[in-house]
């Protein structure tokens, strides 16, 4: 199972060894890790920090970059991460951050991930900068780049998370604290192949959070078929994280 929504602790809560205990026991193989830190103020710093985390077990954890794409410098940080970090993607978060879809610098920052063939995982379902739509508009201008609807429109968007992922071809959707029966509608009406899935852990200071168990649990409910796990939670996260979507 690959996690696909994880974010690097504050202030150093628990240890990579302590998370990756908590991910043996919640049965995850694999996290895609953000940096939190670095959402609220996006530097250098911060994306070297989390490379630090993620180095500790690679086999285990993959880190996505954050950047400003208001600043001027910023492709060429997701480059230096990818480059020099190991880096697999970009995480950003429109509300939090404060910008739009329609920043003019996020354009730059879109061809950069599509010309290093990594995949931009958005925050989305939150107005008035992070809904699904916003972002499928900003896929459609860019055709190349793979965008990744964070949450999978959280509790009151998820339906325009459909519609998003069903109009525009390089959207996918990461079913992360998302509401059971909008999961359900999720993966009965989108491609399977663009489907992901992450607890959105991290953002306690305990390595084995209460609310990433029932997230497990919940994706356990939904009664997934086998080849519709693999799909969810082995083939189409390794595709991204690989560099393709085909």
């Amino acid at each position: 199972m690959i996690d696909f929504h994880v974010h690097q602790p504050r202030a150093n809560a628990y240890s990579p060894a302590a998370y990756i205990g908590a991910m043996d026991v919640l049965g995850i193989d694999l996290s895609v890790v953000f940096t939190y830190e670095g959402l609220l103020r996006p530097t250098a710093t911060a994306n070297d920090a989390l490379a630090a985390f993620v180095a500790v077990a690679p086999d285990r954890l993959v880190a996505f970059a954050t950047v400003d794409p208001r600043d001027p410098g910023a492709s060429d940080e997701v480059a230096r991460c990818v480059d020099k970090l190991g880096m697999r993607g970009i995480k950003l978060h429109p509300w939090l951050q404060g910008f739009s879809a329609h920043e003019p610098g996020l354009g730059t920052v879109c061809e950069t991930a599509a010309d290093l063939r990594i995949p931009i995982l958005f925050h989305d379902g939150t107005p008035p900068f992070s809904t699904p739509l916003q972002l499928a508009y900003l896929a459609r201008s860019h055709p190349r780049t793979t965008i990744v609807l964070g949450h999978g429109g959280l509790h009151d968007l998820w339906r325009e998370a459909i519609a998003a992922v069903q109009t525009t071809s390089n959207v996918h959707l990461c079913m992360c604290a998302t509401p059971t029966y909008a999961m359900r509608a999720i993966v009965a009406a989108c491609p399977l192949e663009r489907l992901l899935f992450g607890t959105d852990a991290g953002l306690r200071p305990e390595p084995l959070q209460r609310y990433a168990t029932l997230r497990i649990r919940q994706l356990d409910e939904l009664g997934l078929s086998v080849t519709q796990r693999t799909a969810i939670l082995d083939d189409n996260p390794r595709r991204l994280l690989a560099g393709t979507t085909s």
